[in-house]
């Protein structure tokens, strides 16, 4: 049985990490989405806000787990008993931050691998930065999120305004 680990901020869910997650739960006999606590950047949603998020738009894919987690990924994958991290393509400048973050893990733990796997091709311009960007002044983020997710970006641009 492989089990792998998708890690990430998904600050907010966006439709390409749901269909990354899809994609990689068919490849794998257990995928655990792993949500990343504290990365160095301002997040729109609490670390129980995204995991919620995720556990909604994947409740019904076979093999998944959502989690949260801290530290490093390699680490936490050798801990939940993952043999693969699951890390997904969008974009060329993608490659090199993946190639060098891969080699870092090797380094750190040569059992765990990494399997790179390229957005689908509706999905490929869509990251979670353009989303709160698009909707931040205005516009319709329907199509690149889950509708449970686009509302909630939604109040939460709301909240932040009245402030």
């Amino acid at each position: 049985m492989v089990k792998a680990v998708f890690p990430g901020t998904f600050d907010p869910v966006t439709n390409g990490h749901v269909d990354m997650a899809r994609r990689a739960a068919k490849l794998f006999d257990q995928l655990v989405v792993a949500v990343y606590d504290l990365p160095h950047k301002k997040l729109m949603f609490t670390l129980e806000e995204r995991v919620e998020m995720l556990r909604k738009a994947l409740r019904d894919a076979p093999h998944v787990e959502v989690r949260s987690y801290s530290g490093l990924t390699v680490n936490f994958a050798k801990e939940i008993g993952a043999a693969v991290i699951v890390r997904g393509l969008r974009i060329g400048a993608d490659f090199e931050y993946e190639r060098e973050m891969a080699l870092m893990n090797w380094r750190i733990s040569p059992d765990v691998e990494v399997v790179c796997l390229i957005s689908s091709q509706d999905n490929q311009y869509v990251s979670s930065s353009r989303v709160k960007e698009i909707a931040a002044l205005g516009g319709d983020i329907a199509a690149f999120v889950p509708r449970h997710v686009a509302k909630a970006v939604s109040v939460r641009l709301t909240e932040s305004a009245a402030e």
